[in-house]
């Protein structure tokens, strides 16, 4: 007896908590992975939506509380060497862990579904992959998704760029104005910026015109337009873009405002004593030092310019060659029941993206680097 305890003490081991630590941490799981199904499974039986988000808001807190507890239990039930070391990814463990459930599982099990057919029931190969490619439809999306990135988060930092020098020689209360008018945009929705704009842009039959724009164009000596169904050089693609860079400006401005306030005031007051006009001030002396900032900025609304939806689906569904990537994965979705083709659409865009977010975890480091 006296031999098994000396054992068990220089081992470090303490079975008590690690069974305790082990089976808490299960059952927990168990428990909490059960409530949450039957909230969706059978909603009735809470009788109201009100009562599921406060069961849900105290399980998800409480629970987190408790698988700590018990986590913390079986790592201090190891050997105090393998504990001390496992302690910190332990804590980190349970967030990598809800990190992996919600975003890596689902893009494997995308990636799986675009080699299945319409219903997932059946492999196919690359049959998705073949019909996306012969598709008109999808390269006509390309194509569109190709112009929103050139055109919209190049405008919108330069949107962003131009208020943000502008505002900063306001006075003080001018400048809160300008840039508060300016963010305002960043609190509308996507859908609900789409049916303001969609106001604007609207085409009424006869002479009486409602729609902003074309009172405007009317009364320039103009004919009334369906703008939104010009597909003639994108015009219609170009006047949704309109309404992303009006979304995105504010908060373009107020980042490259913070870079523009933090650059040194003896490197302007330098350049103004050699010389340089207030033109080559901003070029050569402004704009090198936040080119960080706006890198991170561009390559932001880019990431966000891939995933464009909301507009296009709201105002044209991508009818009159306005179609987008994201639309046409909805389309294949819920309208053609389509769910291989639809996944395999996801890839793709996921691939796109892949190459962005790289560049920009790069950029990121290398400016935590230099600083």
């Amino acid at each position: 007896m006296t031999t098994e305890v000396a054992t068990t003490r220089s081992s470090g081991l303490d079975w008590k908590k690690l069974l305790i630590g082990a089976v808490g941490m299960w059952l927990l799981g168990w428990g909490l992975a059960n409530l949450f199904l039957s909230f969706g499974y059978y909603p009735d039986k809470y009788g109201s939506k009100v009562v599921i988000a406060l069961l849900a808001l105290v399980a998800g807190v409480g629970g987190a509380a408790i698988l700590f507890f018990f986590l913390n239990m079986f790592v201090e039930g190891l050997p105090d060497r393998i504990s001390a070391k496992l302690m910190p990814y332990a804590y980190v463990l349970p967030g990598v862990g809800l990190i992996g459930l919600m975003l890596l599982y689902p893009v494997l099990q995308t990636i799986n579904y675009s080699f299945a057919n319409e219903d997932s029931s059946k492999y196919v190969g690359f049959q998705n992959y073949r019909e996306i490619f012969k598709d008109d439809e999808f390269w006509q999306s390309i194509l569109n998704n190709v112009l929103w990135l050139l055109v919209v988060p190049a405008v919108t930092v330069a949107i962003g760029v131009v208020v943000a020098v502008l505002a900063d020689k306001l006075s003080t209360q001018g400048e809160k104005v300008a840039k508060s008018t300016i963010f305002v945009p960043m609190a509308v929705s996507f859908v609900g910026a789409s049916a303001i704009w969609g106001l604007v842009y609207h085409y009424d039959i006869g002479e009486k015109q409602t729609g902003l724009l074309n009172r405007i164009w009317t009364g320039l000596g103009g004919k009334a337009e369906a703008w939104l169904s010009i597909s003639d050089f994108r015009l219609n693609s170009f006047l949704m873009m309109v309404i992303l860079i009006w979304l995105q400006a504010g908060f373009a401005m107020i980042l490259l405002s913070s870079a523009i306030k933090g650059v040194p005031e003896e490197t302007i007051e330098a350049a103004r004593i050699d010389g340089a006009s207030e033109l080559q001030i901003f070029w050569r002396v402004v704009i090198p030092q936040i080119k960080g900032t706006i890198i991170t900025v561009f390559i932001t609304v880019l990431i966000l310019v891939l995933k464009v939806f909301d507009i296009v689906y709201v105002l044209k569904n991508g009818l009159d060659k306005t179609n987008v990537i994201a639309n046409l994965f909805f389309q294949e979705l819920f309208a053609n029941d389509q769910a291989g083709r639809a996944s395999a659409i996801v890839v793709i865009l996921l691939l796109a993206v892949t190459p962005v977010l790289w560049y920009q975890v790069r950029h990121f480091r290398e400016e935590e680097a230099n600083r």
